[in-house]
Formats: C-alpha cells, sequence, structure tokens
C-alpha cells in the first residue's frame, strides 16, 4: 500500500502542507549478515525496507509487516537501533512531510526476497562492505548506526 488510507484523508483536508507522520525502517540480516535493500519505484534508490505507522499501530509489529509487504520476507526484530528525524521531504507531487523514524535490527527467518509490492522495483540482499552507490543518504545512516555495536540505541539528547 503505497499511501496509508489515513494520511490520503488527511490530504484532501490540508492539500500539499506539511504532515508530520511516524515512521518504522528496518535493516534486516540474512544468515550471512548481508543487508536487504530494496529499489523505491518513487525515486529510484535503494534504501532500507519503511513505511508509516498507522494510528494506533505498535512500532515493533509495524517494521515486521513493512518487511513482509514490501519483501515477502519473515524476520524477526533483534533491537531497536535509532530514533530520529528526517528533514523535511517535498514528494513529486508537491506534498510536504517530515517523520519521526524508528529503526530496527532484524533478521530474515524465512521467505524468499522478492518485490512484494507496487512501491519498490527490485530486492537484493548486499554486503555491507559493498553497497550500492545509490543507496539513500538517509538509508546509508540508518544501517551505520545499526551496525554500531558500541550503542545499544542512538537518540539524540
Amino acid at each position: 500500500m503505497p499511501v496509508p488510507e489515513f494520511v490520503l484523508s488527511l490530504r484532501r483536508r490540508v492539500g500539499t502542507a506539511p504532515l508530520w507522520l511516524s515512521g518504522v525502517s528496518a535493516v534486516v540480516l540474512d544468515e550471512n549478515d548481508r543487508i536487504l535493500l530494496t529499489r523505491r519505484r518513487d525515486n529510484g534508490l535503494w534504501a532500507v525496507v519503511s513505511g508509516i505507522l498507522e494510528p494506533g499501530e505498535e512500532p515493533g509489529p509495524a517494521a515486521l509487516r513493512e518487511i513482509s509487504e514490501e519483501t515477502g520476507i519473515d524476520a524477526e526484530l533483534i533491537r531497536l537501533t535509532s530514533v530520529d528525524v528526517t528533514g523535511p521531504i517535498t514528494y513529486p507531487n508537491g506534498d510536504q512531510a517530515q517523520y519521526l523514524d524508528l529503526t530496527f535490527l532484524a533478521r530474515r527467518t524465512g521467505g524468499e526476497a522478492h518485490v512484494a509490492d507496487d512501491e519498490n522495483l527490485a530486492v537484493e540482499w548486499f554486503e555491507s562492505d559493498a553497497l550500492p552507490e545509490t543507496l539513500s543518504e538517509t538509508s546509508r545512516l540508518r544501517i551505520d548506526k545499526a551496525l554500531d555495536d558500541s550503542v545499544e540505541a542512538w537518540f539524540r539528547t
């Protein structure tokens, strides 16, 4: 589901004005510690799995839902790795948003990775030292934080 119905409903009321939304991201590893990335249809960049929380949805189950919906795999969450606020984003249609993002480290438990939705062009596993050049900057930061064992979870103070 590209844009949740509650966001479409809000957009009918506020137009393209900035929305503050909560989102989740997941840095998913396989049994060889490769990182699962999706190539986004909207901008062509590679990115970690991410999505918008539905009203009242818990972040952990939302991250697992997004992993399944986007890539067709099953996973388990290992830990929360970072809490960030994105910069303002303006989408090609003019919609503006900013996100509170909760990123989780996850491990694949089953299924074969494939494009499982209409939001992505490709889904692939990458070695951590061979990430694509067209990886989104926010995903690069989320991966760095998720793989950093020196802190339990990263956040600004």
